[in-house]
């Protein structure tokens, strides 16, 4: 079998670009605006574009249009391009209708999803406003994750995973360019940043254009929703985008709860969000991208033993990047966030803020992106309905610990319910699996994960320790914090690897091996 290890690494290369441009973006925004009402403002409005994005972009658009378009493929060339078209002017059309109805009643959109802003005037109608300026966004990465999923057919993981980054390099450039222009004339800067991630948008898109092309596409005007091969994704796109539209419901929801907590929450949990994606990015998102492909075409060829084996695979190496990567961003949260926001407008109480949050939303994140490989397989076999259900009742839980515990610990309900929900979530797909592949035992990954597990919270714990004892010797400033961070993180590292050496998880010395195989 194919080993997919090349794939991620190509996948990673490329996100660790534009993920950490997208860290880059965050510092400019903490630094330009800090923690107010116009970041609370912006972060709302934004999250409106972002709650339709998942519904027609990246996971919906790429789970229910990999797996056909590579069916398409083995048939020719002519027969891909042509399902192609039809998906890229079905997204013209709807998606465009869609932002255009937006930007239109932005005033009664932002009314409805930061409903507790009602209570302050001017801060539901500069909401509204960015509301009316951010929304193409939605336009733009759709045609983007377009984009991605023809390259990921082709077997081209590198261009779509560091495209985003040319969306963060105009988040950064335009609001830099624009704080100046507003600030003189009296104007609300903030309106730079929402500038700024629509055009990202469109360069995220137009900056994988050429190698579709390269890679054989041929746009043709062609339309129709009566077409074998477009129903075929409907079918699939549709429960996905019910499922996804569960969780953009609990996002809804959600960003509706925190309006009515204490000012800056709704920013706060944006800023620890954003780290918190950092990993989940790049090794998470990386192994589930890297295996619909590959899943889809085993399942093409009828290999259920070699797609066991494929699966077993890809959720070990998905707990080995990102079980010791959230355990230590856990025990180093702290001086994690201080180095990466706490400068000009963003204060200490920022920094204490935002890291107690980023613990519970890392608690998360090796569930999530192993979920993203389970669901695959799911995918590959165009059963979209069993992530669905599971989605749905994941959301469920997750509504009723936000309104159960936000009154007592606050916005802190959020990452918390999050993450246990992802446990959830995975569980009962899981449990689900048999009935898709047949009988298959976890037990050997069940035992992997807690020996990672073991050897990561080891190693975090000295790297904590380390870092409090010499805290005072190194002092507060921002490059003696640097300098200990970085030397406490390679020590945590190096203790993770003995660890695993000791608890005997043979499998650290292979994917190091084939990571770094050329």
């Amino acid at each position: 079998m194919e080993d997919i290890a090349r794939g991620v690494r190509s996948f990673t290369i490329g996100t660790t670009v534009s993920r950490l441009l997208g860290l880059a973006r965050e510092m400019v925004f903490a630094h330009l605006f800090g923690s107010s009402r116009s970041t609370d403002a912006f972060n709302a409005a934004f999250r409106i574009p972002n709650l339709l994005r998942d519904l027609f972009a990246e996971t919906s658009l790429s789970a229910a249009f990999v797996p056909v378009l590579t069916e398409e493929k083995g048939k020719g060339k002519p027969r891909q391009n042509l399902l192609a078209s039809n998906i890229i002017n079905t997204l013209f059309l709807v998606v465009g209708l869609l932002t255009v109805l937006g930007m239109v009643f932005s005033r009664p959109v932002a009314s409805l999803v930061a409903m507790g802003f009602s209570q302050i005037p001017d801060k539901l109608s500069l909401t509204a406003s960015l509301t009316f300026i951010t929304f193409p966004f939605l336009l733009f990465v759709s045609l983007a994750a377009w984009a991605m999923s023809y390259h990921n057919t082709e077997g081209s993981f590198f261009v779509p995973s560091v495209a985003p980054a040319f969306f963060n390099v105009f988040s950064i450039a335009v609001p830099l360019a624009m704080f100046g222009y507003y600030t003189a004339r009296g104007g609300d800067p903030i309106f730079g940043a929402a500038i700024g991630v629509t055009v990202g948008g469109l360069m995220q898109f137009l900056i994988q254009v050429p190698g579709v092309f390269r890679r054989g596409y041929r746009y043709r005007f062609y339309l129709n929703w009566r077409d074998p091969q477009f129903r075929k994704v409907m079918a699939l796109f549709i429960p996905v985008a019910i499922g996804l539209a569960g969780s953009r419901i609990n996002v809804f929801v959600n960003t509706i709860l925190v309006s009515y907590l204490a000012e800056r929450s709704m920013t706060w949990l944006n800023y620890a969000y954003r780290i918190m994606h950092l990993p989940l990015g790049l090794f998470g998102m990386a192994v589930g991208t890297v295996a619909l492909p590959r899943f889809s075409r085993l399942v093409l060829d009828d290999k259920p033993e070699e797609l066991k084996i494929g699966l077993m695979d890809s959720l070990k190496m998905v707990f080995f990047l990102t079980v010791p990567s959230s355990v230590l961003i856990a025990f180093f949260s702290y001086p994690l966030t201080r180095l990466i926001y706490q400068r000009g407008q963003f204060l200490a109480a920022d920094t204490a803020a935002v890291s107690q949050a980023l613990i519970l939303y890392v608690l998360g994140i090796p569930f999530i992106s192993a979920l993203r490989n389970v669901a695959s397989v799911f995918y590959a076999h165009k059963d979209a309905r069993a992530p669905m259900y599971a989605s749905f009742a994941s959301i469920a839980l997750n509504i009723v610990m936000n309104l159960a515990l936000m009154k007592p610990i606050g916005f802190l309900a959020f990452p918390l319910s999050a993450s246990v929900a992802s446990v959830v979530n995975i569980y009962l797909l899981l449990r689900w699996l048999p009935r898709k592949i047949g009988e298959i035992s976890f037990s050997p990954v069940y035992r992997y994960f807690l020996k990672l597990s073991l050897a990561s919270a080891g190693a975090g714990l000295a790297g904590y320790y380390g870092f409090k004892l010499l805290t005072p010797a190194f002092g507060p400033t921002f490059l003696p914090v640097l300098s200990l961070t970085l030397v406490c993180g390679t020590a945590s590292l190096l203790i993770f690897y003995i660890g695993c050496r000791l608890l005997r998880i043979k499998e650290v010395d292979s994917y190091l091996r084939r990571f770094l195989r050329k």
